[in-house]
């Protein structure tokens, strides 16, 4: 019999089960050095629980399945949301499944919300873009045992809508007032152009009324008018078009969703309106059209809300509140306001990661230098 390797022994000594026939397994197979101890153990033990069937120091689970419901799932400002959630189910030995409606039809979504019920999935993360359709399903849901969250939208300002267990996003009045304070720090009086592409959708009709509450708190010197565009992007670009040629004299042109927000770094290009009297313009998110409008001054800022933060962490949630029986009740959860603007758009151009949805590849991204502070 050969001799199996002492640190290969140590190991297989303290895995569960009859440690004298695991060694030797290990040493009729060849396995007697410690070169070959992790090879060597996982072919012996494939089934064993101590080796296969934990991750990290949770115990063994179930792959639980999480389903994540969108109002539009092709839109790619949630590529790296569904990266987000993907890495979570990596990191914790689940899955998810993307579904719900491509262009923001709120029936689709209560179907897809129905169909992950009744198919019995272990959690679900639903994007409440309406305050009254998703109440009856979230509890149909939670009466089977399905525990649920929101994420991105979470119904009304002040109204949910649903009895969710928490909501991950950004606090969308609070970023659209935001917006508007930043807006008056360089107009104080005149015409701004508020653009929303789907008026009334709750992810970001509160932007738009967080706005409007700004410009109204300064003393109404500056006229603030909302304008509806279109979830299609070429539509809704013609639309901002055709307003500023019909408005000449804007004072300032703001978004609260990412076409639109690429829309007036194109028009404001366009038209040379830098230099014909506009005074500000800004938006949301971060798709590679509004970074380079910002590099190029077209634009002024824009607001990041780390959109892989809202894919990772409501199965993180959902994982944590499953694993736990329910002692664990996930939070809410703010992924926060950052404005992007000339001063630091450069790093969000240059690097291409997951973390952004610019890249599939996993790496880690260094960085160097001081971390910027008040």
């Amino acid at each position: 019999m050969r001799v199996v390797d002492s640190a290969v022994a140590q190991v297989a000594d303290e895995l569960p089960g009859n440690s004298v026939t695991r060694r030797r397994l290990l040493a009729g197979a060849g396995l007697t050095s410690a070169a070959l101890a992790a090879t060597g153990l996982l072919a012996a033990c494939g089934k064993d629980e101590a080796v296969a069937g934990a991750i990290g120091n949770f115990p063994k689970t179930p792959n639980w399945k999480f389903v994540f419901i969108n109002h539009v799932t092709t839109n790619p400002f949630f590529t790296p949301t569904q990266y987000g959630a993907e890495d979570a189910c990596k990191l914790l030995g689940c899955s998810f499944q993307w579904t719900g409606s491509a262009n923001s039809v709120v029936a689709e979504m209560v179907n897809a919300t129905n169909t992950a019920i009744s198919g019995k999935a272990d959690g679900l993360a639903v994007a409440v873009v309406d305050k009254t359709a998703f109440k009856a399903p979230v509890d149909s849901a939670l009466d089977a045992g399905i525990p649920v969250v929101s994420y991105n939208a979470d119904g009304a300002r002040e109204d949910p809508g649903t009895n969710r267990l928490t909501y991950v996003g950004q606090g969308l009045f609070e970023s659209g007032y935001a917006l508007g304070q930043r807006a008056l720090t360089q107009v104080q009086s005149g015409e701004v152009a508020g653009f929303i592409a789907t008026p009334g959708q709750l992810n970001i009709q509160p932007r738009i009324d967080g706005a409007q509450q700004a410009f109204t708190d300064a003393g109404g010197a500056v006229k603030f008018t909302a304008v509806a565009t279109n979830a299609d992007i070429t539509k809704g670009l013609s639309i901002i078009d055709a307003y500023a040629q019909g408005h000449p004299g804007l004072a300032g042109m703001l978004a609260v969703d990412a076409g639109s927000t690429q829309s007036i770094g194109q028009v404001v290009k366009k038209y040379d309106m830098r230099n014909k009297g506009l005074k500000v313009a800004g938006g949301f998110d971060l798709i590679p059209e509004t970074l380079a409008s910002i590099k190029s001054g077209d634009l002024d800022y824009t607001i990041d809300q780390q959109p892989y933060l809202q894919g990772f962490l409501p199965v993180l949630y959902l994982y944590l509140y499953k694993v736990s029986g329910g002692l664990i009740s996930p939070p809410q959860t703010n992924t926060g306001l950052l404005f992007v603007t000339e001063d630091n758009v450069t790093p969000y151009q240059n690097t291409r990661t997951r973390y952004e949805g610019s890249t599939t590849d996993v790496k880690l991204v260094d960085r160097s230098g001081p971390i910027a502070h008040p």
